[in-house]
């Protein structure tokens, strides 16, 4: 089986990360990712293996969060992929979407 890149999530949860901060100031809280190469990841380019992994670490989730098709035995949890889905949606502000991501790792860890 052929793993892709969810390019799209790693655009959004990037983008609501980053909020109102620039491209220049991104880049070097990441360390060693130009401005550009975060543009070009925004829009929806798929970056080296370097620079995602990097992108992984500021962003505080595994690379797995964004491979499809991964072909390891290891799988995605649904709650990563909730928390992933949640941090990369635009529609809701970082507040709601960090109460949200609480509900969801109480529900988790009570069951």
């Amino acid at each position: 089986m052929q793993s892709t890149l969810n390019t799209e999530l790693l655009s959004g949860m990037l983008k609501e990360k980053r909020g109102n901060k620039g491209l220049r100031a991104v880049s070097q809280e990441i360390g060693g990712v130009s401005a550009s190469t975060l543009s070009r990841i925004e829009q929806g380019k798929i970056p080296d293996v370097e620079t995602f992994v990097k992108i992984c670490g500021w962003l505080g989730v595994s690379t797995d969060t964004f491979i499809i098709g991964n072909s390891t035995n290891k799988e995605v949890s649904t709650q990563e992929q909730v928390v992933a889905h949640l941090r990369a949606d635009r529609e809701l502000s970082k507040d709601t979407s960090e109460m949200l991501i609480k509900m969801i790792n109480m529900a988790y860890s009570s069951k």
